[in-house]
């Protein structure tokens, strides 16, 4: 009996474990991404039965039950995996995750309205795990307004450049339209066809000429005399010229050129300080004559012409007297002293009327 017993209790032991084990044997259906399998497994849980199978899940994919729900005989797990879907619908761009495996059904699932829309990829294609690039142009409303008046389509193009195609709207030379051709067209979207022809336009204007005054010690002072006329020059400017549906617009500035550059005015200026004394005249009364000659004006010309200044000579006297130009462009000082030597060569027989003036 004492040895019997230590064995039977063994015994016992044995098989009340082996229950136990068999208890917590589990079949379960495992569902990755469709692809279904039945298994027998000891896990306590979901995560420890898709841990126990090697299948690694991300925040993106879907488990159901969740993770953390105990095992029980019977269950069934399903994996979805998620799949990054960059997504670009009219123009706007964003990277979404959907659990898809087809194009079809990411939309669906995205809650994208694609009917009449273009499609970067067929519905039916597949979504691998590694993702999609998929490019969606909804049917959207453009109006071109052109040659007077508006053409509005339906169009899932992906630029301007190429809804204006699909209305039948064609630009020539310059034409172009209110906004970038490349650029996205909007529902609701009214575009303006510009047809602009564009011409040059030549203008010539004067340019000013510069004056250039030089000191000249052989004028008395007050003198000024023109050495050289001056001549403007010219300058030609281009312009370019449009006309955006039949209005002209501002000219536009292309370059300039001088045709022909101006020529300076030279004045010689006066520096010498003029003598006043010439004997056997310095004590005559030469205001007085002035005023009879010429109203004492020194810049005065008689009616004809002719003669000038305080004590009106003529310029053929005026010049034989060492007197540059005119005499009324001469400074009075100058016309008193060249008069005055005048009378010491011929008297007051220049001034017949007016000479008696001297001597009162």
């Amino acid at each position: 009996m004492r040895r019997l017993l230590p064995q039977a209790l063994v015994v016992a032991a044995l098989a009340g474990g082996t229950s136990a084990f068999v208890a917590q044997d589990k079949a379960v259906r495992l569902s990755v991404d469709g692809h279904a399998r039945t298994l027998h497994t000891y896990a306590d849980d979901v995560a420890e039965l898709l841990a126990d199978e090697d299948v690694a899940v991300s925040p993106h994919d879907i488990v159901a039950p969740a993770p953390g729900q105990p095992l029980t005989s019977g269950a069934e797990i399903a994996v979805r995996y998620g799949r990054p879907v960059t997504l670009t619908v009219d123009g706007e761009r964003r990277r979404v995750w959907t659990t898809a495996d087809t194009v079809d059904g990411a939309l669906r699932q995205l809650g994208v309205r694609a009917d009449g829309a273009y499609l970067s990829a067929s519905r039916s294609a597949a979504i691998t795990r590694r993702g999609l690039d998929l490019d969606v142009r909804t049917r959207r409303t453009v109006t071109f307004l052109a040659d007077g008046r508006a053409h509005t389509i339906r169009t899932n193009a992906a630029t301007i450049g190429e809804a204006l195609t699909t209305a039948g709207l064609t630009l020539r030379g310059h034409d172009t339209t209110s906004v970038p051709q490349d650029s996205f067209p909007r529902d609701g979207q009214t575009v303006t066809v510009m047809r602009i022809t564009g011409s040059r336009e030549i203008r010539e204007t004067p340019v000013p000429f510069p004056t250039i005054r030089r000191a000249d010690p052989t004028l008395f002072k007050g003198t000024q005399l023109v050495a050289r006329e001056g001549r403007p020059g010219t300058l030609r400017t281009i312009y370019k010229v449009r006309t955006v549906n039949g209005v002209r617009q501002k000219p536009r500035k292309v370059r300039s050129e001088t045709v022909r550059a101006p020529l300076a005015r030279i004045v010689r200026v006066g520096t010498m300080t003029p003598p006043t004394a010439v004997a056997g005249a310095d004590r005559l009364n030469w205001q007085a004559m002035a005023r009879c000659e010429s109203g004492g004006r020194p810049g005065a010309v008689d009616s004809s012409g002719r003669y000038g200044g305080l004590y009106q000579l003529d310029r053929q006297t005026w010049q034989a007297l060492g007197g540059h130009g005119t005499p009324q462009d001469a400074p009075p000082a100058e016309q008193t002293y060249r008069a005055k030597k005048l009378y010491v060569q011929r008297g007051s027989a220049p001034w017949p009327h007016c000479g008696q003036k001297l001597r009162q």
